[in-house]
């Protein structure tokens, strides 16, 4: 499996959080609020593209909508593969975090 940046697995489990609300703003704005910082659309928009032409996730357009002129949303779900992706992940970070004999520093 190639590897994820920390920001396409993020993108990956907001994806998840979401569900059929999965779309470029809401996914911006919930992991902006999670990150405590500013997010912008193109840093999201450019790697939702990556984890989707490698298979991770799958998106469709939703209804259009007069808020949004007609237009539709895409809307983006995650994969098995990038369900699979993720809990490989979840894994791996589980396995070194109790493998770290002081975890956050502090002292035994």
């Amino acid at each position: 499996m190639k590897g994820l940046t920390r920001k396409e697995e993020l993108l990956l489990l907001t994806i998840r959080v979401l569900g059929r609300d999965a779309y470029l703003v809401a996914i911006t704005d919930r992991l902006a609020k999670v990150l405590d910082e500013r997010v912008t659309l193109p840093s999201v928009h450019l790697p939702l593209r990556r984890l989707e032409k490698a298979g991770l996730i799958e998106a469709e357009l939703g209804e259009g909508t007069a808020v949004r002129g007609g237009r539709r949303k895409k809307i983006y779900r995650i994969t098995g593969a990038g369900t699979r992706a993720l809990l490989e992940y979840k894994r791996i970070s589980e396995s070194l975090w109790t493998a770290q004999p002081n975890p956050a520093g502090q002292k035994g």
